[in-house]
C-alpha cells in the first residue's frame, strides 16, 4: 500500500513552526507496511487543497491530511473535505455528547462555535477525538481511503494510535517492511560506496540500500520488504553480515540509536572509567553528545569551555609560553589542553579540542577549518590536525564527530 501525507497551513509554509506530524506518521505508518509515496505542505487555501487531494487520490491508496480542522474561520480543510467529496455537513449528536461532556469536567463553556466542531460530511465515518474537539474523518472513494486529523500533535498521535493504523490494519492486507541501520564514521560516502560496490550491486531485489549522511558519520539503511517476516529477517541479517565484514574498521554501530556516544558510555561503564573535555572551538558540543546518552552521570565528570585563551591558562593549566610560540591552535596546545581537564577532574580519558571554525582567523594564522584534537588516556596523550572547511556549523559537528571515533580506538586500544 502507498501512501500520501498532506499537511495543511500557512504556519508551516512561512516557517512559524516544523512540520514534525509528517515525520511521525510516516514512521507510525511504515511499521504496519505501508510506504509513503510523498509528503506535501500546502495553504490554508480551498484551491490548492482541492488540488493536492485529487493529486494525492491519483499518487496513493490512502492520504492523511491534517490541520485546518479547528474551529475559527481559517480552518478550512472540512469545508473543502466536503466539497471534494460532493457532500454535506451534517451534525453529529455523539460528538456534540462528547465535546459536552469534555467541557463540564473542566467547567467551561459550550458554545455555537464549539457546536460546529461536531459538523462532519455525511460520507464520512467520525474518528472520536479523546484529545480534543475536532473529529478525526474516514472516507472511502474508489477502493482509496482518505483520512482528516487535526494538527495539533498530541490529538493527531491519540487518533493514529487508538483509530487510524488499526482500521488500516483491518482495511487492506499489508506487508512487512524491515530496517536495520548499519552506523559509520571516518569514511565518506563516495569512499564506502566503492568499497561496497560489488556487495550492493548483488543485493536481493527485495532489499534496497540507502546512503544518510552527515559530518563524519554515515549511515547504512538496509530495507527489505515482502510478504513473510521470517524471510526477511534472515535475508537482511545475511546482508549485514556480509556487509560488516567489508567495512568493519569503520562499524560503530547496528542501530539508529547506538551511536558512537552511546557506544562510548557502554565501553566506559563496562570499564569503570571515567572522562572529561575541554572544548574550544566545538563551545561545548562534544559535551553536550556525551551526555544526551542516559546515565552518562555514571563516567562523565564535567566539561570546561576554555574558549578564551585566559581560560585556557587559568582553568587548564596551559603555559601561556607554549600559547605564544605555538598559538593557540596547535597540537602542542590541544595536548596541554587534553592533559589539564584530565588532571582538573582526574578522569581515565580527556578530549581536547581547539582549532579555527571560521569564518574569521582571530589572531593565528591557521586558515578557518584547521583543527587540532587531543585525547588523554591513563598513559599518554595523542593529537592530530585536521581540516573540515566551511562553513562553521560543518567544522563544529566534524570536530565533534571525530573526537569521538578517535577517543573510542584509544579506549579500544587500552583493554
Amino acid at each position: 500500500m502507498i501512501a500520501e501525507i498532506i499537511t495543511v497551513g500557512d504556519e508551516i509554509l512561512i516557517g512559524q513552526i516544523v512540520d514534525t506530524n509528517s515525520k511521525w506518521i510516516a514512521e507510525e505508518l511504515n511499521k504496519i507496511g505501508v510506504s509513503v509515496y510523498q509528503i506535501t505542505s500546502i495553504q490554508d487555501d480551498k484551491k490548492h487543497i482541492l488540488k493536492a487531494l485529487k493529486e494525492a487520490q491519483f499518487n496513493a491508496d490512502i492520504v492523511i491530511i491534517t490541520g485546518g480542522l479547528g474551529p475559527t474561520k481559517d480552518d478550512i480543510t472540512k469545508l473543502t473535505l466536503a466539497e471534494y467529496f460532493n457532500d454535506i455537513l451534517i451534525l453529529n449528536e455523539d460528538i456534540v455528547g462528547q465535546i459536552k461532556e469534555m467541557f463540564a469536567k473542566i467547567n467551561y463553556p459550550f458554545t455555537e462555535v464549539n457546536k460546529n466542531q461536531a459538523l462532519v460530511p455525511s460520507k464520512c465515518i467520525p474518528l472520536k477525538n479523546e484529545l480534543g474537539t475536532a473529529p478525526g474523518m474516514w472516507f472511502r472513494s474508489e477502493n482509496k481511503v482518505v483520512i482528516a486529523l487535526p494538527g495539533v500533535p498530541n490529538e493527531m498521535k491519540g487518533l493514529m494510535i487508538d483509530s487510524v493504523l488499526p482500521k488500516l490494519k483491518e482495511t487492506y492486507h499489508l506487508p512487512y517492511i524491515l530496517h536495520k541501520t548499519v552506523i559509520t564514521y571516518g569514511m565518506g560516502e563516495s569512499m564506502v560506496a566503492s568499497r561496497i560496490e560489488d556487495w550492493e550491486n548483488n543485493l536481493p531485489k527485495f532489499i534496497k540500500l540507502g546512503y544518510l549522511p552527515s559530518y563524519g558519520k554515515l549511515r547504512l539503511r538496509l530495507t527489505a520488504k515482502g510478504e513473510y517476516k521470517e524471510v526477511l529477517e534472515k535475508n537482511i541479517n545475511n546482508e549485514v553480515q556480509k556487509l560488516s565484514e567489508l567495512i568493519s574498521d569503520i562499524i560503530v554501530g547496528f542501530d539508529e540509536n547506538e551511536t558512537i556516544e552511546v557506544i562510548i558510555g557502554k565501553l566506559l561503564t563496562d570499564k569503570r572509567q571515567s572522562l572529561a573535555t575541554a572544548e574550544s572551538c566545538t563551545g561545548g558540543n562534544i559535551a553536550k553528545m556525551i551526555t544526551s546518552v542516559a546515565g552518562a552521570s555514571n563516567y562523565f565528570m564535567g566539561s570546561v569551555i576554555a574558549y578564551h585563551q585566559k581560560i585556557k591558562i587559568k582553568e587548564l593549566n596551559v603555559d601561556k609560553k607554549l600559547i605564544e610560540k605555538y598559538s593557540v591552535v596547535s597540537s602542542q596546545v590541544a595536548e596541554a589542553m587534553a592533559i589539564g581537564i584530565q588532571k582538573k577532574y582526574n578522569t581515565s580519558y580527556a578530549i581536547a579540542t581547539t582549532g579555527n571554525a571560521g569564518p574569521t582567523t582571530d589572531i593565528t594564522h591557521k586558515a578557518a577549518g584547521t583543527v587540532y584534537i587531543a585525547i588523554a588516556t591513563p598513559t599518554t596523550v595523542i593529537s592530530e590536525e585536521f581540516f573540515f572547511g566551511q562553513p562553521r556549523e560543518k567544522v563544529i559537528e566534524r570536530t565533534s564527530n571525530k573526537a569521538l571515533e578517535l577517543l573510542k580506538k584509544e579506549i579500544l586500544k587500552n583493554k
